[in-house]
């Protein structure tokens, strides 16, 4: 096994199974909900799932046997593990995670599942959910215009500006001019 994957078990149920860890994670910390994010995240964005689940072997100052300690998960490909670990941090908009989209339907998909899920809105495509993990959702339209230069990137530009989801359309209209 190569030096960079750390190998642990995990137990579930009577069965016990190897895991590899990643070697690069990122590391969100929750209160005491990080299963149920992970879970939300898994249901919302492709190539998202929940890898495994470690519980508390014993009774620790905070909490008792059999409460979540860790999750493994992925969340748009990019390998995760949410640390249960009480009150102390916050998360900011120091942090986000940016999700590509091809479209309007997408992009709503995306928006409306955090905003719904108890998330608020912000501005210029980003958002945050009910944990408060901030969310870039980026059309591909809007990336494009600004990669693009000139006026059309000022004009997308002011156009983004002004909203909080990204509308595609007209994000379209303002590259046209």
């Amino acid at each position: 096994m190569p030096p960079y994957f750390a190998v642990g078990t995990l137990r579930t149920g009577s069965k016990r199974k190897e895991l590899a860890m990643e070697k690069n994670t990122i590391c969100l910390w929750y209160d005491k909900d990080a299963e149920a994010a992970a879970r939300f995240y898994a249901e919302v964005f492709p190539d998202s799932r929940v890898s495994a689940v470690f519980r508390a072997p014993s009774d620790f100052p905070s909490g008792k046997e059999g409460d979540v300690l860790t999750v493994e998960f992925t969340v748009a490909g990019i390998p995760c593990l949410g640390l249960n670990g009480g009150p102390a941090f916050k998360h900011n908009e120091a942090f986000s995670f940016q999700i590509a989209t091809d479209d309007q339907e997408e992009t709503d998909r995306y928006w409306n599942a955090i905003v719904g899920n108890g998330g608020q809105e912000s501005a210029c495509g980003w958002c945050k959910d009910k944990w408060g993990i901030s969310w870039q959702i980026t059309p591909r339209v809007l990336t494009d215009a600004l990669a693009a230069g000139g006026g059309e990137a000022k004009r997308a530009f002011e156009a983004m500006m002004t909203m909080k989801k990204i509308d595609v359309a007209a994000i379209e209209a303002a590259r046209r001019g």
